[in-house]
């Protein structure tokens, strides 16, 4: 009886993934709009700094985790906003799937949809910050062990101001405060390589946040999204 209902789990995992990419590919403009402002936020400032390279290169870090961790509380309202308007959520809810199941599905969806581009445009855009070759390769770790946090931890965010009206300005004051140590490490790790200090520790505690969030996080967005839709 486990493997088939664990067969039946993987197969929705698999239709809920991909009818979120298919969606989101018709709704370009949607995925698109996250990564314009990163990349919008991260070239404003080295034209409002000046080509000082030392200025540039220490205030980097900063610059592109804020600019990620803002762009990815753009995305954040709609991973369930659509779903719920439609009432496949509900019909979700009813299926004999686990609902876990399909919060699993739809936050990894968020990510390859909203954090992987941010991981693969950052490097790119350390490059205007003057940035060496080992800076880009950590920045670029630290925002592929970062950026799943900030989707798995606004998951949760999205589900509790699921249907509130005004609900994506709570939701930002609700995520924001739980970002700040993902920014704190994120950027740390390429600051501390840069005052020549070993920056592992950094990217282990961001693994750390990772591996905590991949367990607890799914559960809480689940719970929070029985209690939206009660």
């Amino acid at each position: 009886m486990t493997e088939p209902r664990n067969a039946g789990d993987l197969s929705v995992f698999t239709t809920v993934l991909q009818r979120d990419l298919r969606i989101a590919m018709r709704q370009k403009s949607d995925v698109l709009m996250s990564l314009v402002f990163f990349v919008i936020v991260a070239s404003l400032f080295p034209l409002a700094i000046g080509p000082e390279t030392a200025l540039l290169q220490r205030i980097a870090p900063g610059i592109l985790w804020v600019g990620a961790l803002l762009a990815a509380v753009l995305s954040l309202q709609r991973m369930f906003a659509s779903d719920h308007a439609d009432g496949s959520l509900e019909q979700m809810l009813l299926s004999p799937t686990p609902l876990y199941v399909t919060v699993v599905a739809k936050t990894l969806g968020h990510w390859l949809l909203a954090g992987l581009p941010l991981v693969l445009v950052g490097p790119v855009l350390g490059l205007q910050f003057n940035l060496d070759g080992r800076g880009l390769m950590l920045l670029t770790a630290s925002l592929l062990l970062g950026t799943p946090v900030l989707s798995l931890v606004g998951s949760v965010g999205a589900a509790l101001t699921l249907g509130v009206r005004g609900g994506g300005v709570l939701l930002a004051l609700l995520i924001l405060p739980l970002y700040v140590p993902v920014l704190i490490f994120g950027a740390g790790a390429v600051e501390a390589d840069a005052a020549g200090l070993d920056a592992s520790g950094h990217l282990l505690l961001l693994g750390a946040m990772f591996v905590l969030g991949a367990f607890f996080a799914p559960w809480a967005t689940t719970a929070a999204l029985r209690i939206s839709l009660e």
